[in-house]
Protein backbone atom coordinates (compact mmCIF):
# COMPACT_ATOMS: atom_id res chain seq x y z
CA UNK A 1 0.00 0.00 0.00
CA UNK A 2 2.85 2.40 0.84
CA UNK A 3 4.42 1.79 -2.57
CA UNK A 4 1.14 2.64 -4.27
CA UNK A 5 0.72 5.81 -2.24
CA UNK A 6 4.32 6.88 -2.84
CA UNK A 7 3.75 6.56 -6.59
CA UNK A 8 0.24 8.00 -6.65
CA UNK A 9 0.32 11.15 -4.54
CA UNK A 10 2.88 13.06 -6.67
CA UNK A 11 0.93 12.03 -9.76
CA UNK A 12 -2.33 13.21 -8.18
CA UNK A 13 -0.74 16.53 -7.25
CA UNK A 14 0.49 16.82 -10.83
CA UNK A 15 -3.04 16.39 -12.11
CA UNK A 16 -4.32 18.91 -9.57
CA UNK A 17 -1.63 21.41 -10.54
CA UNK A 18 -2.61 21.14 -14.19
CA UNK A 19 -6.19 22.26 -13.50
CA UNK A 20 -5.52 24.71 -10.67
CA UNK A 21 -4.44 27.19 -13.32
CA UNK A 22 -8.08 27.24 -14.46
CA UNK A 23 -9.10 28.59 -11.06
CA UNK A 24 -6.64 31.45 -11.40
CA UNK A 25 -7.85 32.14 -14.92
CA UNK A 26 -11.38 32.44 -13.55
CA UNK A 27 -10.20 34.64 -10.68
CA UNK A 28 -8.37 36.95 -13.07
CA UNK A 29 -11.34 37.36 -15.39
CA UNK A 30 -13.60 38.01 -12.39
CA UNK A 31 -11.64 41.26 -11.87
CA UNK A 32 -12.52 42.62 -15.30
CA UNK A 33 -15.65 44.66 -16.02
CA UNK A 34 -18.54 42.43 -17.14
CA UNK A 35 -16.98 39.42 -15.44
CA UNK A 36 -19.90 37.13 -16.27
CA UNK A 37 -19.49 37.79 -20.00
CA UNK A 38 -15.71 37.31 -19.80
CA UNK A 39 -16.13 33.95 -18.08
CA UNK A 40 -18.80 32.85 -20.55
CA UNK A 41 -16.57 33.75 -23.54
CA UNK A 42 -13.71 31.81 -21.96
CA UNK A 43 -16.02 28.84 -21.31
CA UNK A 44 -17.16 28.76 -24.93
CA UNK A 45 -13.65 29.22 -26.35
CA UNK A 46 -12.09 26.57 -24.13
CA UNK A 47 -15.04 24.29 -24.80
CA UNK A 48 -14.18 24.35 -28.51
CA UNK A 49 -10.42 24.26 -27.92
CA UNK A 50 -10.80 21.41 -25.45
CA UNK A 51 -12.54 19.28 -28.06
CA UNK A 52 -9.28 19.21 -30.03
CA UNK A 53 -6.83 19.44 -27.15
CA UNK A 54 -8.46 16.54 -25.31
CA UNK A 55 -6.85 14.04 -27.67
CA UNK A 56 -3.48 15.19 -26.37
CA UNK A 57 -4.33 14.05 -22.83
CA UNK A 58 -3.70 10.39 -23.70
CA UNK A 59 -0.30 10.93 -25.30
CA UNK A 60 1.26 10.43 -21.86
CA UNK A 61 -0.26 6.94 -21.77
CA UNK A 62 0.97 6.27 -25.30
CA UNK A 63 4.58 7.14 -24.46
CA UNK A 64 4.34 5.26 -21.16
CA UNK A 65 3.15 2.11 -22.95
CA UNK A 66 5.23 2.20 -26.14
CA UNK A 67 8.42 4.25 -25.59
CA UNK A 68 10.33 1.31 -24.10
CA UNK A 69 13.19 1.01 -26.58
CA UNK A 70 15.26 3.46 -28.60
CA UNK A 71 13.43 2.74 -31.85
CA UNK A 72 9.99 2.83 -30.25
CA UNK A 73 10.84 6.11 -28.48
CA UNK A 74 11.88 7.77 -31.74
CA UNK A 75 8.87 6.54 -33.67
CA UNK A 76 6.36 7.40 -30.96
CA UNK A 77 7.81 10.93 -30.63
CA UNK A 78 7.57 11.53 -34.38
CA UNK A 79 4.05 10.13 -34.37
CA UNK A 80 3.04 12.55 -31.61
CA UNK A 81 4.53 15.51 -33.46
CA UNK A 82 2.70 14.71 -36.71
CA UNK A 83 -0.62 13.88 -35.05
CA UNK A 84 -0.46 17.13 -33.06
CA UNK A 85 -0.24 19.21 -36.24
CA UNK A 86 -3.04 17.17 -37.80
CA UNK A 87 -5.29 17.88 -34.81
CA UNK A 88 -4.39 21.57 -34.83
CA UNK A 89 -5.42 22.12 -38.47
CA UNK A 90 -9.22 21.84 -38.06
CA UNK A 91 -9.05 24.11 -35.02
CA UNK A 92 -7.16 26.67 -37.09
CA UNK A 93 -9.84 26.39 -39.79
CA UNK A 94 -12.53 27.24 -37.24
CA UNK A 95 -10.47 30.09 -35.79
CA UNK A 96 -9.44 31.80 -39.02
CA UNK A 97 -12.35 31.31 -41.46
CA UNK A 98 -15.82 32.78 -41.79
CA UNK A 99 -17.20 29.25 -42.03
CA UNK A 100 -15.74 28.50 -38.60
CA UNK A 101 -17.25 31.65 -37.12
CA UNK A 102 -20.65 30.84 -38.60
CA UNK A 103 -20.43 27.33 -37.18
CA UNK A 104 -19.75 28.65 -33.67
CA UNK A 105 -22.61 31.16 -33.97
CA UNK A 106 -24.99 28.39 -35.06
CA UNK A 107 -24.00 25.84 -32.41
CA UNK A 108 -24.06 28.20 -29.43
CA UNK A 109 -26.71 30.67 -30.68
CA UNK A 110 -24.53 33.67 -29.80
CA UNK A 111 -24.24 37.10 -31.39
CA UNK A 112 -21.45 38.27 -33.69
CA UNK A 113 -19.44 40.25 -31.06
CA UNK A 114 -19.22 37.19 -28.80
CA UNK A 115 -18.34 34.97 -31.79
CA UNK A 116 -15.47 37.31 -32.70
CA UNK A 117 -14.08 37.11 -29.19
CA UNK A 118 -14.34 33.31 -29.15
CA UNK A 119 -12.51 32.94 -32.48
CA UNK A 120 -9.81 35.35 -31.25
CA UNK A 121 -9.19 33.01 -28.33
CA UNK A 122 -9.09 30.00 -30.65
CA UNK A 123 -6.56 31.63 -32.99
CA UNK A 124 -4.17 32.20 -30.10
CA UNK A 125 -4.78 28.75 -28.63
CA UNK A 126 -3.82 26.83 -31.80
CA UNK A 127 -0.07 26.47 -31.00
CA UNK A 128 -0.91 24.99 -27.61
CA UNK A 129 -2.12 21.82 -29.35
CA UNK A 130 1.41 21.06 -30.54
CA UNK A 131 3.04 22.26 -27.32
CA UNK A 132 0.72 20.12 -25.18
CA UNK A 133 1.53 17.11 -27.34
CA UNK A 134 5.21 17.46 -26.40
CA UNK A 135 4.39 18.16 -22.76
CA UNK A 136 2.32 15.00 -22.41
CA UNK A 137 4.80 12.87 -24.35
CA UNK A 138 7.70 13.67 -22.03
CA UNK A 139 5.43 13.51 -18.98
CA UNK A 140 4.64 9.91 -19.92
CA UNK A 141 8.34 9.08 -20.02
CA UNK A 142 8.87 10.45 -16.53
CA UNK A 143 5.90 8.50 -15.18
CA UNK A 144 7.26 5.37 -16.87
CA UNK A 145 10.53 5.90 -14.99
CA UNK A 146 8.55 6.52 -11.77
CA UNK A 147 9.86 10.09 -11.52
CA UNK A 148 6.48 11.30 -10.32
CA UNK A 149 8.02 13.45 -7.61
CA UNK A 150 9.83 15.50 -10.24
CA UNK A 151 6.59 15.75 -12.20
CA UNK A 152 4.95 17.35 -9.19
CA UNK A 153 7.76 19.87 -8.80
CA UNK A 154 7.65 20.79 -12.49
CA UNK A 155 3.89 21.12 -12.38
CA UNK A 156 3.90 23.57 -9.51
CA UNK A 157 6.65 25.59 -11.19
CA UNK A 158 4.33 25.70 -14.20
CA UNK A 159 1.44 26.77 -11.97
CA UNK A 160 3.48 29.50 -10.31
CA UNK A 161 4.58 30.77 -13.72
CA UNK A 162 0.98 30.93 -14.95
CA UNK A 163 -0.14 32.80 -11.82
CA UNK A 164 2.65 35.37 -12.09
CA UNK A 165 1.97 35.88 -15.80
CA UNK A 166 -1.77 36.33 -15.12
CA UNK A 167 -1.08 38.91 -12.42
CA UNK A 168 1.42 40.81 -14.56
CA UNK A 169 -0.88 40.77 -17.58
CA UNK A 170 -3.84 42.02 -15.54
CA UNK A 171 -1.75 44.71 -13.86
CA UNK A 172 -0.52 45.88 -17.27
CA UNK A 173 -4.14 46.32 -18.40
CA UNK A 174 -3.84 43.78 -21.24
CA UNK A 175 -6.94 42.35 -22.90
CA UNK A 176 -8.29 39.20 -21.19
CA UNK A 177 -7.55 36.99 -24.20
CA UNK A 178 -3.84 37.92 -24.18
CA UNK A 179 -3.58 37.58 -20.42
CA UNK A 180 -5.17 34.11 -20.25
CA UNK A 181 -3.66 32.51 -23.35
CA UNK A 182 -0.29 34.24 -22.94
CA UNK A 183 0.08 33.03 -19.36
CA UNK A 184 -0.74 29.45 -20.27
CA UNK A 185 1.59 29.44 -23.29
CA UNK A 186 4.53 30.77 -21.26
CA UNK A 187 3.85 28.17 -18.55
CA UNK A 188 3.69 25.26 -21.00
CA UNK A 189 6.93 26.28 -22.75
CA UNK A 190 8.73 26.39 -19.39
CA UNK A 191 7.18 23.04 -18.45
CA UNK A 192 8.51 21.45 -21.65
CA UNK A 193 11.99 22.85 -20.95
CA UNK A 194 11.95 21.26 -17.48
CA UNK A 195 10.73 17.95 -18.88
CA UNK A 196 13.51 17.94 -21.47
CA UNK A 197 16.05 18.48 -18.70
CA UNK A 198 14.63 15.50 -16.82
CA UNK A 199 14.46 13.38 -19.99
CA UNK A 200 18.19 13.73 -20.64
CA UNK A 201 19.47 13.87 -17.07
CA UNK A 202 17.12 11.86 -14.84
CA UNK A 203 15.19 9.44 -17.02
CA UNK A 204 16.25 5.77 -16.91
CA UNK A 205 14.97 3.60 -19.81
CA UNK A 206 13.27 0.29 -18.97
CA UNK A 207 15.65 -2.62 -18.50
CA UNK A 208 13.53 -4.78 -20.75
CA UNK A 209 13.48 -3.36 -24.27
CA UNK A 210 10.01 -3.63 -25.81
CA UNK A 211 8.13 -2.59 -28.95
CA UNK A 212 11.28 -2.40 -31.08
CA UNK A 213 9.20 -3.30 -34.13
CA UNK A 214 6.30 -0.97 -33.38
CA UNK A 215 4.73 0.55 -36.48
CA UNK A 216 3.00 3.87 -37.00
CA UNK A 217 -0.13 1.90 -37.81
CA UNK A 218 -0.03 0.24 -34.39
CA UNK A 219 0.50 3.59 -32.69
CA UNK A 220 -2.45 5.02 -34.60
CA UNK A 221 -4.62 2.04 -33.68
CA UNK A 222 -3.80 2.65 -30.01
CA UNK A 223 -4.17 6.43 -30.18
CA UNK A 224 -7.43 6.86 -32.07
CA UNK A 225 -9.65 5.03 -29.56
CA UNK A 226 -8.07 6.63 -26.47
CA UNK A 227 -8.01 10.09 -28.04
CA UNK A 228 -11.65 9.60 -28.99
CA UNK A 229 -12.31 9.08 -25.29
CA UNK A 230 -10.69 12.44 -24.56
CA UNK A 231 -12.49 14.21 -27.39
CA UNK A 232 -15.84 12.85 -26.27
CA UNK A 233 -15.09 14.03 -22.74
CA UNK A 234 -14.34 17.51 -24.06
CA UNK A 235 -17.50 17.52 -26.17
CA UNK A 236 -19.65 16.99 -23.11
CA UNK A 237 -19.37 20.59 -21.98
CA UNK A 238 -19.96 22.31 -25.36
CA UNK A 239 -23.05 20.15 -25.93
CA UNK A 240 -24.49 21.18 -22.58
CA UNK A 241 -23.49 24.81 -23.13
CA UNK A 242 -25.17 24.80 -26.56
CA UNK A 243 -28.51 23.91 -24.93
CA UNK A 244 -28.03 26.04 -21.80
CA UNK A 245 -27.23 29.08 -23.97
CA UNK A 246 -30.80 28.95 -25.32
CA UNK A 247 -32.33 29.04 -21.84
CA UNK A 248 -33.12 32.24 -19.90
CA UNK A 249 -29.97 33.74 -18.32
CA UNK A 250 -27.94 31.34 -20.44
CA UNK A 251 -24.73 33.39 -20.25
CA UNK A 252 -24.89 33.47 -16.43
CA UNK A 253 -25.55 29.72 -16.26
CA UNK A 254 -22.65 28.94 -18.63
CA UNK A 255 -20.27 31.08 -16.57
CA UNK A 256 -21.36 29.35 -13.35
CA UNK A 257 -21.09 25.87 -14.87
CA UNK A 258 -17.59 26.73 -16.08
CA UNK A 259 -16.55 27.76 -12.55
CA UNK A 260 -18.07 24.70 -10.85
CA UNK A 261 -16.91 22.20 -13.48
CA UNK A 262 -13.38 23.62 -13.36
CA UNK A 263 -13.30 23.22 -9.58
CA UNK A 264 -14.53 19.62 -9.78
CA UNK A 265 -11.82 18.92 -12.36
CA UNK A 266 -9.25 19.27 -9.56
CA UNK A 267 -10.61 16.06 -8.06
CA UNK A 268 -11.38 14.39 -11.38
CA UNK A 269 -7.77 14.84 -12.47
CA UNK A 270 -6.60 13.17 -9.27
CA UNK A 271 -8.95 10.29 -10.07
CA UNK A 272 -7.78 10.10 -13.68
CA UNK A 273 -4.21 9.32 -12.64
CA UNK A 274 -5.24 5.73 -11.98
CA UNK A 275 -4.77 5.02 -15.68
CA UNK A 276 -1.01 5.52 -15.13
CA UNK A 277 -1.29 3.57 -11.86
CA UNK A 278 -2.49 0.38 -13.54
CA UNK A 279 -0.11 0.70 -16.51
CA UNK A 280 2.77 0.84 -14.01
CA UNK A 281 1.68 -1.73 -11.40
CA UNK A 282 -0.56 -4.05 -13.40
CA UNK A 283 -3.49 -6.01 -11.94
CA UNK A 284 -1.84 -8.49 -9.59
CA UNK A 285 -2.51 -8.05 -5.85
CA UNK A 286 -5.91 -6.81 -6.99
CA UNK A 287 -7.59 -6.76 -3.57
CA UNK A 288 -4.98 -4.38 -2.17
CA UNK A 289 -5.35 -2.17 -5.23
CA UNK A 290 -9.14 -2.10 -4.86
CA UNK A 291 -8.76 -1.15 -1.21
CA UNK A 292 -6.41 1.66 -2.22
CA UNK A 293 -8.89 2.88 -4.85
CA UNK A 294 -11.69 2.88 -2.28
CA UNK A 295 -9.67 4.94 0.17
CA UNK A 296 -8.82 7.51 -2.50
CA UNK A 297 -12.46 7.66 -3.64
CA UNK A 298 -13.72 8.32 -0.13
CA UNK A 299 -11.04 10.95 0.44
CA UNK A 300 -11.74 12.86 -2.76
CA UNK A 301 -15.51 12.76 -2.24
CA UNK A 302 -15.16 13.95 1.35
CA UNK A 303 -13.04 16.93 0.30
CA UNK A 304 -15.56 17.92 -2.37
CA UNK A 305 -18.44 17.66 0.12
CA UNK A 306 -16.66 19.75 2.71
CA UNK A 307 -16.11 22.47 0.11
CA UNK A 308 -19.69 22.36 -1.16
CA UNK A 309 -21.57 22.40 2.16
CA UNK A 310 -19.36 24.72 4.21
CA UNK A 311 -18.51 28.42 3.85
CA UNK A 312 -15.34 27.43 1.97
CA UNK A 313 -17.12 27.83 -1.37
CA UNK A 314 -18.16 31.38 -0.50
CA UNK A 315 -14.69 32.19 0.77
CA UNK A 316 -13.05 30.99 -2.46
CA UNK A 317 -15.51 32.17 -5.09
CA UNK A 318 -17.02 35.29 -3.51
CA UNK A 319 -14.37 36.65 -1.13
CA UNK A 320 -11.13 35.63 -2.86
CA UNK A 321 -12.12 35.44 -6.52
CA UNK A 322 -14.72 38.19 -6.34
CA UNK A 323 -17.35 36.38 -8.42
CA UNK A 324 -20.88 37.84 -8.49
CA UNK A 325 -23.27 36.47 -5.84
CA UNK A 326 -25.80 35.10 -8.35
CA UNK A 327 -23.02 33.20 -10.14
CA UNK A 328 -21.66 31.81 -6.85
CA UNK A 329 -25.12 30.57 -5.84
CA UNK A 330 -25.47 28.56 -9.03
CA UNK A 331 -21.89 27.24 -8.85
CA UNK A 332 -22.47 25.98 -5.28
CA UNK A 333 -25.51 23.95 -6.39
CA UNK A 334 -23.51 22.42 -9.24
CA UNK A 335 -20.46 21.61 -7.10
CA UNK A 336 -22.62 19.72 -4.59
CA UNK A 337 -24.02 17.47 -7.32
CA UNK A 338 -20.53 16.98 -8.79
CA UNK A 339 -19.48 15.23 -5.56
CA UNK A 340 -20.77 12.07 -7.26
CA UNK A 341 -18.04 12.24 -9.91
CA UNK A 342 -14.90 10.84 -8.18
CA UNK A 343 -16.53 7.46 -7.51
CA UNK A 344 -17.82 7.21 -11.08
CA UNK A 345 -14.49 8.30 -12.61
CA UNK A 346 -12.38 5.89 -10.53
CA UNK A 347 -14.75 3.00 -11.19
CA UNK A 348 -14.54 3.73 -14.94
CA UNK A 349 -10.75 4.14 -14.88
CA UNK A 350 -10.30 0.74 -13.24
CA UNK A 351 -11.69 -0.84 -16.40
CA UNK A 352 -9.94 1.67 -18.67
CA UNK A 353 -6.68 0.53 -17.11
CA UNK A 354 -7.45 -3.08 -18.03
CA UNK A 355 -8.27 -2.11 -21.62
CA UNK A 356 -5.10 -0.06 -22.01
CA UNK A 357 -2.91 -2.80 -20.53
CA UNK A 358 -4.44 -5.22 -23.04
CA UNK A 359 -4.01 -2.60 -25.80
CA UNK A 360 -7.68 -3.14 -26.66
CA UNK A 361 -8.78 0.48 -26.43
CA UNK A 362 -11.74 0.29 -28.81
CA UNK A 363 -14.12 -0.22 -25.89
CA UNK A 364 -12.98 3.10 -24.42
CA UNK A 365 -13.87 4.93 -27.61
CA UNK A 366 -17.23 3.17 -27.91
CA UNK A 367 -18.15 4.04 -24.32
CA UNK A 368 -17.20 7.69 -24.72
CA UNK A 369 -19.23 8.03 -27.93
CA UNK A 370 -22.31 6.53 -26.29
CA UNK A 371 -21.77 8.87 -23.33
CA UNK A 372 -21.92 11.93 -25.59
CA UNK A 373 -24.98 10.60 -27.41
CA UNK A 374 -26.66 10.04 -24.05
CA UNK A 375 -25.81 13.58 -22.92
CA UNK A 376 -27.16 15.05 -26.15
CA UNK A 377 -30.42 13.09 -26.00
CA UNK A 378 -31.00 13.87 -22.33
CA UNK A 379 -30.27 17.57 -22.88
CA UNK A 380 -32.60 17.63 -25.89
CA UNK A 381 -35.41 16.02 -23.88
CA UNK A 382 -34.98 18.39 -20.93
CA UNK A 383 -34.81 21.40 -23.23
CA UNK A 384 -37.95 20.30 -25.10
CA UNK A 385 -39.82 19.89 -21.80
CA UNK A 386 -38.51 23.25 -20.53
CA UNK A 387 -36.69 21.44 -17.70
CA UNK A 388 -33.12 22.39 -18.61
CA UNK A 389 -31.29 24.44 -16.00
CA UNK A 390 -27.96 24.27 -14.17
CA UNK A 391 -29.23 21.44 -11.92
CA UNK A 392 -30.54 19.18 -14.67
CA UNK A 393 -27.53 19.97 -16.87
CA UNK A 394 -25.20 18.73 -14.13
CA UNK A 395 -27.18 15.53 -13.60
CA UNK A 396 -27.13 14.99 -17.38
CA UNK A 397 -23.32 15.22 -17.34
CA UNK A 398 -23.14 12.65 -14.53
CA UNK A 399 -25.57 10.36 -16.35
CA UNK A 400 -23.24 10.39 -19.35
CA UNK A 401 -20.30 9.23 -17.24
CA UNK A 402 -22.37 6.47 -15.65
CA UNK A 403 -23.24 5.21 -19.13
CA UNK A 404 -19.56 5.25 -20.09
CA UNK A 405 -18.53 3.42 -16.92
CA UNK A 406 -21.03 0.63 -17.55
CA UNK A 407 -19.80 0.18 -21.12
CA UNK A 408 -16.14 0.24 -19.98
CA UNK A 409 -16.90 -2.56 -17.52
CA UNK A 410 -18.63 -4.65 -20.19
CA UNK A 411 -15.78 -4.13 -22.67
CA UNK A 412 -13.16 -5.00 -20.05
CA UNK A 413 -14.98 -8.18 -19.07
CA UNK A 414 -15.14 -9.28 -22.71
CA UNK A 415 -11.40 -8.66 -23.23
CA UNK A 416 -10.57 -10.47 -19.98
CA UNK A 417 -12.71 -13.46 -20.98
CA UNK A 418 -10.97 -13.68 -24.37
CA UNK A 419 -7.51 -13.52 -22.76
CA UNK A 420 -8.38 -16.25 -20.27
CA UNK A 421 -9.79 -18.45 -23.04
CA UNK A 422 -6.57 -18.05 -25.06
CA UNK A 423 -4.47 -19.05 -22.02
CA UNK A 424 -6.52 -22.22 -21.58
Amino acid sequence: MYTYWKFYWPLALTGVGMVLSLQFQNATLARYPEAVTELAVLALAYGVFGTFNAGMQFIAQLSNVYARSKVATQRSWLFVLVISFCIMLPLAFIAFTNVGAQLIAYIFSIEAPIVARVTHYLALLCPLIVLNGQRHYYSGLLVQSRLTGWMTIFNFIYLATVIVALLLGFAAGAQPVYVVVGAETIGVILFIALLLYARYNLYVPPEKQEHENVTYKELLQFFIPVSTTGVMFALSRPILFAFVARAPDGILAIAALRVAFDFSMIFQQAANQFRHFFITFGFDDIQQKKKFLTLITVGLTAMMLIFAITPLSNILWADLMGLPSDLVSIAKDVSLIMCLMPAIIIYRNFFHGRLMMSRKTGGMAYGSIIRVIGIYLAAQICFSLDLLNHITATFILILGFIIEAVIARQSSMKVLAIEQALKE
